[in-house]
């Protein structure tokens, strides 16, 4: 791995959950590590706890929907050897009705998953066409396989992201860099916890971040798009027709795992 991936990888969202186990994956595989997150507190914890496994780390922290977030990323960046790109940042921070929702807020989910996005795949998938060689990850979800209320932004967005790793594959496989979206269904990270998903309802399919970790690098060859968690025929299903039924369906089955209104 580190000969086609290393010797840096830089992880956006690198502090907890998935992000997390990327970073004590790719430590365990020898690549020095930049980790980018909001939190410094998790960040500097996830941070500690590879650097302990004999590589080198820089952390950032920064938020990916600040005014030019790569300038900052930059210049810890410049001059490292970076091969492998994991774009684990797009949480929905913002779930609403849209017509009665605020657009400035909507916005933030569209910067933080499609520019931050292609802003970072851009700068780095450049350096590595350039190298001949490298890989770029983007974490997807099933969410954007169908429209649901009150994410129906963050639903789009991770539809555009599928879209996109599958031209973005087009264009650089020639070039020796890899490109997967590695698809997520309900995972058990801080992240949907604090959502507060329900996520003990018998025969729920619920994956830990360790392995989906370990499948997306174990597959990232084999892009444009891997749906992990064994999540496969819930993804086929999604994108099946009539729409009128499946989505409809599928947020009835959704509203069994939301919390209870109180």
């Amino acid at each position: 791995m580190i000969d086609r991936y290393g010797p840096w990888a830089v992880i956006a969202g690198g502090s907890e959950g998935v992000g997390s186990a990327f970073a004590h994956r790719l430590a365990d595989a020898g690549l020095n590590l930049v980790l980018i997150a909001r939190k410094p507190g998790p960040l500097e914890r996830t941070a500690a706890e590879v650097r302990a496994k004999g590589v080198e780390v820089r952390t950032i922290e920064l938020d990916l929907v600040a005014p030019d977030p790569l300038k900052t990323i930059c210049e810890v960046t410049d001059g490292l050897d970076v091969g492998l790109l994991v774009f684990n940042a797009g949480a929905n921070g913002y779930g609403h009705e849209f017509v009665s929702g605020d657009l400035d807020r909507f916005q933030g989910v569209i910067d933080l998953n499609i520019t931050a996005q292609l802003s970072l795949t851009h700068h780095f998938g450049a350096l590595m066409k350039e190298r001949g060689r490298g890989g770029i990850l983007l974490v997807g979800s099933l969410a954007g396989y169908m429209g649901q209320p009150q994410i129906s932004i963050y639903a789009a967005v991770k539809a555009f992201g599928r879209v996109f790793a599958e031209g973005l594959w087009l264009e650089l496989r020639e070039h020796g860099v890899d490109v997967l979206e590695l698809v997520l269904g309900v995972t058990r990270t801080p992240a949907m916890e604090r959502a507060g998903l329900n996520m003990d309802i018998p025969g729920l399919n619920v994956a830990e971040p360790d392995d989906i970790a370990r499948e997306g690098l174990e597959h990232l060859s084999d892009g444009p798009v891997w749906v992990a968690g064994g999540n496969y025929k819930a993804a086929q299903k999604r994108n099946g027709f009539p729409r009128r039924e499946l989505v409809a369906g599928a947020h009835e089955a959704m509203q069994r795992m939301l919390p209870k209104p109180s």
